[in-house]
């Protein structure tokens, strides 16, 4: 039997997603290792948004934590996390509500980003009317060019202006880089080293901790001085996109999709219920899902709830067979589910339920 297989499968419906914890406690596990002490990881969790899965790192002796909502924020904070860093400059109703949670959930430390004078003034001037004084981490743009403020001299006034204005005190630096992912990990190290050499620079004068990459370049980080944070997120599920462009990492697919055949059209073709609703469509059609029990399938088409595959005359699939799909990219992907099951030696055996999918649990 295959080490994905699933023996009790029956009483579910497709699509479905699966999760094998066995294996997330290893790739979590590997992560720890490759940095050498749970302190340095803060882990992004906009990939599971699970309190199961939180509740494991939280065992494994990480409490230090990154997240991408307020819905995620609180998730961290119902299970007690001690330190959450909201990994966004929130404007407006954001922070209002991260002044919220920082109320109901005083055993956790909040902070966020800021990257830009007038967002960092006017979150300030909220804090500080409701007394509030919030921990903030310079957000550097070191070639994402995305969020962030370069490193330099617009970097230091920043720093200068919340140090010295009430309801935020400055207390680090975060810079993720994820325009780098070159598959070779020489390469990749050189890309990497050179974005951080700006970091550095910068903190000469700052002598603030350091928050840095994400997923592709882990490895890279894991390897700096002790006093680098390291927050990769996919690491708990891995997926077939970072598995193909980064062989060099050791973690392997925790969660799977599960999916059936529901129609033959003609001698080679099949349709699947797995639609865009049910795996991440944004990578082009052949790089979505790859079914590890039927590699030589071919994507030709996809809708809302169906994926229409190629296959040769003399296939040997039928109607109502299960294929289980490792998608390519699974952060967007377990958004689209309300839970994953939990498969233990082939059974089916309960449910994690993505709780911080939603945009606002009580907040």
């Amino acid at each position: 039997m295959n080490w994905y297989e699933i023996t009790n499968f029956g009483p579910l419906d497709t699509p479905a997603l699966v999760v094998f914890p066995a294996i997330v406690n290893e790739n979590i596990r590997n992560a720890i290792a490759m940095v050498g002490t749970p302190d340095r990881l803060r882990p992004h969790v906009k990939t599971h948004k699970s309190p199961d899965l939180t509740r494991l790192l939280l065992a494994a002796g990480i409490t230090r934590f990154k997240c991408a909502t307020i819905a995620e924020a609180e998730m961290l904070a119902l299970e007690k996390a001690p330190d959450v860093l909201l990994a966004y400059q929130p404007v407006e109703r954001k922070v209002q509500r991260l002044a919220q949670l920082i109320f109901k959930y005083p055993g956790t430390r909040f902070s966020c980003l800021i990257d830009h004078p007038d967002a960092a003034e006017s979150m300030a001037a909220l804090f500080a009317a409701l007394r509030l004084n919030v921990p903030v981490y310079l957000d550097l743009n070191v070639g994402m060019d995305r969020t962030g403020i370069k490193p330099g001299d617009e970097a230091l006034q920043l720093y200068k202006l919340a140090a010295g204005t009430p309801g935020i005190t400055p207390i680090g630096l975060h810079a993720y880089d994820g325009h780098i992912r070159a598959t070779d990990l020489a390469e990749r190290t050189r890309q990497c080293d050179e974005a951080f050499n700006q970091i550095t620079k910068l903190n000469q004068t700052l002598h603030l901790p350091i928050i840095a990459g994400g997923s592709p370049t882990f490895p890279i980080h894991a390897k700096r001085a002790s006093d680098i944070q390291c927050s990769p997120g996919t690491f708990v599920y891995w997926d077939k996109g970072y598995a193909d462009a980064f062989p060099d990492q050791p973690f392997q697919p925790a969660a799977l999709v599960v999916t059936r055949v529901v129609s033959q059209p003609s001698q080679t073709r099949l349709t699947l219920d797995l639609g865009h609703k049910s795996i991440a469509p944004e990578n082009e059609l052949t790089r979505r899902v790859s079914f590890l029990n039927a590699p030589n399938l071919k994507p030709i088409g996809q809708s809302e709830e169906h994926l229409v595959v190629e296959t040769t005359p003399n296939h040997p699939y039928k109607i109502g067979d299960l294929l289980y799909g490792v998608p390519y990219h699974i952060c967007p992907t377990v958004a689209l589910y309300d839970r994953a099951y939990t498969v233990e030696a082939g059974s089916v055996t309960g449910s994690w339920k993505n709780t911080a999918r939603d945009r606002s649990i009580n907040i």
